[in-house]
């Protein structure tokens, strides 16, 4: 398989798979405020559109796919799709993104579909925060759903964590403790400004420095060597956890220099760059009849087209149209 390598010799490995901009949750990082318009179904690809592209990706070196949302879990017949993906030769790993609402009903088919990692998003453990963080109570079902997840077999089991200050800041320790207790990656992820509306300030912004010293209480952190597999995360353990402790700092330390992933929007769109508007339109030439080659060079051009780094901190970094919900978590 050929390798895809940007302009500055990053070897791009990693498709990001949005299946749905839809979710049954209303996170304030992640859904805007006001206006935002929902995809008409049929503007959103089919499975067998989607399974095309990561076909082609594979064939032009994707080795690991994440399935994404929206929430993945609220499109129906969605383990069906990752069931027709397990089946392609080539992949070396299939991962699933969910909010976890869902998932003590779906862990288990999931799981046998051939997806055994699993990243959840749970930014608090007190179930009132969670409510005035998603819009839902839902904080029981997702606690459920992440021990059903322990249950089946799933390793790694990662909860995503976006840190913003005077909302979950106070709950630092309480949520690293849960490394030291179950098998569990807790990843801190700074909060980032993604879209016009994610209510994102600087006063609301906790570094991953930051993060440290609040986490330094509980004892030192033991660095962990990365793998191949490995996301932007430094990696960390406390001694004698049975987890790890995860921090993303996309703006703090932008992890631009080893990115290796591409983004797939719900509506065909390849995105070379999670804070850049450029995207490579997939949907039009698959609806149009495109074979499997051409399918091949807008990958590859999507990848030539990767910035050098992002400027997400910068006073223009803001001005993305779309917001978290609509690119794909």
């Amino acid at each position: 398989m050929a390798p895809n390598v940007d302009l500055y010799h990053r070897e791009v490995t990693y498709l990001r798979v949005s299946v749905t901009d839809r979710c049954n949750l209303r996170c304030t990082y992640c859904m805007p405020a006001h206006d935002f318009r929902l995809l008409h179904h049929t503007h959103i690809l089919r499975y067998e559109e989607i399974i095309q592209v990561i076909r082609a990706a594979i064939e032009v070196g994707i080795k690991k796919v994440r399935f994404t949302g929206g929430e993945p879990l609220v499109r129906n017949d969605f383990v069906t799709l990752l069931q027709a993906v397990g089946r392609l030769p080539g992949l070396d790993d299939m991962a699933i993104t969910t909010n976890g609402v869902f998932l003590k009903r779906w862990a288990r088919p999931i799981f046998e579909s051939g997806i055994h990692r699993i990243n959840i998003s749970l930014d608090t453990m007190n179930p009132s925060k969670f409510l005035r963080i998603t819009g839902k109570d839902a904080f029981h079902q997702v606690w459920e759903g992440i021990e059903e997840a322990e249950a089946v077999g799933f390793s790694p089991i990662k909860l995503n964590v976006v840190v913003i200050k005077g909302m979950n800041d106070d709950e630092l320790g309480e949520l690293a403790r849960l490394s030291m207790e179950k098998p569990y990656c807790i990843r801190f992820i700074e909060y980032m400004p993604v879209g016009r509306d994610n209510r994102w300030t600087p006063e609301k912004y906790v570094s991953s420095k930051t993060i440290k010293g609040i986490l330094a209480p509980l004892g030192p952190l033991f660095e962990i060597p990365r793998t191949y597999l490995d996301g932007p995360a430094e990696r960390y353990h406390f001694e004698g956890a049975k987890g790890e402790i995860g921090l993303i700092s996309p703006l703090s330390r932008h992890f631009c220099p080893s990115c290796n992933r591409l983004r797939l929007t719900a509506d065909g769109k390849l995105r070379p760059c999670l804070f850049s508007d450029d995207e490579v339109d997939l949907k039009t030439p698959l609806r149009q009849g495109c074979d499997l080659e051409h399918i091949k060079s807008l990958i590859r051009e999507a990848v030539a087209a990767k910035p050098k780094q992002h400027h997400a901190a910068d006073p223009g970094g803001r001005g993305l149209s779309r917001p978290m919900a609509a690119i794909g978590g």
